[in-house]
């Protein structure tokens, strides 16, 4: 018998057939052994679906395929719960299909959770992986995406919702994160009405307000960047941009007080860094005016120590949003 906790990871896949092959073979590298592979499929009309189809027959003890009731297209927040309702393991991670996991990533991953018992989610730093086309010309582009300003850190409720509605924390990559399953029972998994962009800033603003989760300095997953990835395709159909006020998020920030209401959240700084951020909605001619300020703060969260952008911040606030105070 393996006494070893089971890991329970989770593909989902639409149209994926250029790239899900590589992205099951990465589980099938792990450094640690003690998985199974669920392959839940969210509708596709191209050939993912047999791929996936052809390792669950290859290997019916480590892989399951899933799909929707009618092979529906359901969205990604759907497709995950559909994993996790399915899963076994003691703890689940996700893997998107056009995305990998380096080697060593559960064994790293769950040596973390033993030397922080406490936390509910262990999440790192994650390659943006442009090299991935093999020109010479993509490597550079290659970068480390961090999610918090210190690593190798146990946060604790809701620091990291606050840090992440403040622009001073970034969202983990679904990849890179690695979570006890009964997370997903206090925090009710991914909120379904969120079919693609802001399903995971939607899903991790939960955590955050429930669970301790500890973020390292280590990086074992990586992101690929191409034209047909879930934010690239958003940001072409005007749904999405990065830098500028958009449909998408204003969606999730309204989603984000309403839920914060219904769980009677009373923490201070969670609703003025809120309230801060749908203020350039509420007041854009005033943001876009105030918008050069704004760069300056940017550039400034990648030269200046932490403890000096958050005194910077507070200043910016009281002087450019009145609702802070």
């Amino acid at each position: 018998m393996n006494t070893k906790p089971l890991v329970s990871a989770i593909i989902i896949f639409l149209n994926g057939e250029k790239f899900i092959e590589e992205a099951i073979e990465s589980v099938f590298a792990q450094t640690y052994d003690n998985w199974e592979l669920l392959l839940v499929d969210d509708g596709s009309t191209d050939n993912s679906t047999e791929i996936a189809k052809q390792y669950a027959q290859k290997y019916p003890e480590k892989v399951r395929y899933l799909e929707h009731e009618g092979h529906q297209n359901r969205g990604m927040s759907a497709t995950r719960n559909l994993g996790i309702s399915n899963a076994k393991g003691e703890y689940i991670a996700f893997l998107d299909a056009d995305d990998i996991w380096l080697p060593q990533k559960l064994e790293k991953q769950l040596e973390t959770f033993r030397l922080q018992p406490e936390a509910a989610l262990v999440c790192g730093p994650t390659q943006w992986w442009f090299s991935w086309t093999g020109k010479p010309q993509d490597t550079v582009l290659d970068s480390m995406r961090e999610v918090a300003p210190q690593s190798d850190t146990l946060y604790a409720p809701p620091t990291l919702l606050t840090l992440l509605l403040q622009n001073e924390a970034r969202t983990p990559a679904t990849c890179g994160v690695l979570i006890r399953r009964s997370l997903f029972e206090s925090t009710g998994g991914f909120e379904e009405s969120f079919r693609g962009m802001y399903e995971d800033q939607a899903f991790f603003a939960k955590v955050y307000l429930k669970a301790k989760v500890f973020v390292t300095c280590e990086c074992w997953d990586r992101y690929r960047q191409h034209r047909n990835n879930c934010s690239s395709v958003s940001e072409q159909v005007g749904q999405y941009h990065p830098s500028q006020l958009n449909p998408a998020q204003v969606i999730f920030l309204n989603w984000l007080s309403d839920y914060l209401s219904a769980q009677e959240i009373q923490d201070k700084e969670v609703w003025n860094a809120l309230n801060n951020a749908l203020w350039p909605y509420h007041h854009p001619l005033l943001y876009y005016l105030l918008k050069p300020q704004k760069l300056i703060m940017r550039v400034a969260r990648w030269i200046l120590p932490f403890s000096v952008r958050h005194w910077l911040w507070t200043r910016y606030k009281t002087i450019g949003n009145p609702t802070s105070s």
